[in-house]
């Protein structure tokens, strides 16, 4: 019994030591990306990494208290928490209570802060669908279609399509985990799919950022401007990289180098060799959260870390796989590691839930 205590404790701290040790890489990360563009928009070269610092601490203390609150409370909280999503996804589209920044409406301004909807959104669909679907009763596949085809409205509207993308593969990745009316599946992905290459085609912008990704030599100054700096920034880390803070891309050069493309930093800098030690810290994050939803102790428990092991997986992936050239740019942020306070409450607060789920699980200490 001792040594069953002794390996979960290990686990647990595992939960924690990772992503806190991820933060505090993406800390030093987004201090080196921004400092220039900090600046020179505010003149204080601190401003971004003070911000990152205070989400950080307000994240490690929400995850600390969801690790203490029942997870199964949250089956009474879901629906007005889903409720307040979508108020607040129509509120950020109003002209003078949404901030508008890149051509896009997808924040609140806060004061102090700004607060992106689309996040609490991705936190919303995995409490709802989860509380929603623990008991298999049929004939719910027109509301869940219903309740999708809203959010995803809501969110193409501001324009975010990376988001929309996450909340659709989280909504169907949670209802195939639940086993409910799988046929309606076969409908339902190539129906989404095809309306995902309409929203393309019909958008100039998506369109030409498709053709950057297909051909990113096409126009090197214009739309492949992004993807060609972040292919310059990995060509010059190569096999070693640059060296500790001799990335030179991060001189305004590189769009977004602190957010969206802060993995080409550090590849820049520390080469192959660090971009894959910090891939493989990810999958090693995955292996818990893995472990952690096969050990869940009921089937509430199975659907919440289901779907937080694919909130993790769907946000590393996407944002990987935009930076090395395996998919289009969609502006999703790299988790623990990019610069952006609302990703970073939402993913602490999953991982509270994770780490209650697994404290009430025998299965976790299982070897």
């Amino acid at each position: 019994m001792r040594i069953k205590k002794e390996v979960r404790a290990k686990k647990l701290s595992s939960l924690i030591f990772i992503p806190l040790t991820l933060s505090f890489i993406g800390l030093f990360f987004v201090f080196e990306a921004s400092s220039v563009k900090s600046f020179s928009e505010v003149g204080n070269s601190f401003h971004y990494f003070k911000l990152q610092f205070l989400w950080i601490a307000l994240g490690i203390g929400v995850m600390f208290f969801l690790s203490f609150f029942d997870y199964h409370k949250f089956y009474y909280l879901s629906f007005p928490l889903m409720m307040m999503t979508i108020i607040l996804l129509i509120v950020v589209l109003i002209p003078g209570l949404g901030t508008q920044a890149g051509g896009a409406r997808r924040w609140l301004d806060l004061g102090i802060i700004n607060f992106q909807p689309t996040e609490i959104a991705k936190f919303s669909v995995i409490v709802y669908l989860s509380s929603w679907f623990i008991h298999r009763e049929r004939k719910r596949f027109f509301s869940f279609v219903t309740l999708l085809g809203a959010l995803i409205f809501l969110i193409i509207l501001q324009p975010d399509m990376g988001t929309a993308i996450i909340v659709f593969a989280l909504s169907i990745i949670i209802y195939f985990l639940a086993g409910v009316e799988l046929s309606y599946l076969f409908l339902l992905l190539p129906v989404s799919f095809a309306g995902f290459l309409l929203l393309i085609k019909t958008s100039p912008y998506r369109f030409r950022r498709l053709s950057a990704f297909l051909d990113p030599s096409s126009d090197p100054l214009g739309i492949g401007y992004h993807v060609n700096q972040i292919l310059i920034s990995l060509g010059n880390g190569g096999l070693l990289g640059q060296g500790f803070g001799a990335s030179r891309q991060k001189y305004l050069f590189l769009p977004e180098a602190h957010t969206d493309s802060i993995f080409a930093i550090i590849g820049e800098e520390f080469g192959f060799i660090g971009g894959f030690l910090l891939i493989f810290v990810f999958f090693t994050l995955m292996y818990y959260v893995y472990r952690v939803s096969a050990g869940a102790p009921d089937r509430y428990g199975r659907l919440l870390t289901g779907g937080i092991f694919a909130y993790f997986a769907l946000q590393i992936i996407i944002n990987l796989g935009g930076v090395v050239g395996l998919m289009p740019l969609t502006g999703v942020p790299l988790p623990f590691i990019s610069y952006g306070g609302s990703n970073l409450l939402v993913s602490f607060a999953l991982l509270g839930i994770l780490l209650n789920v697994a404290k009430k699980s025998k299965k976790f200490t299982v070897q």
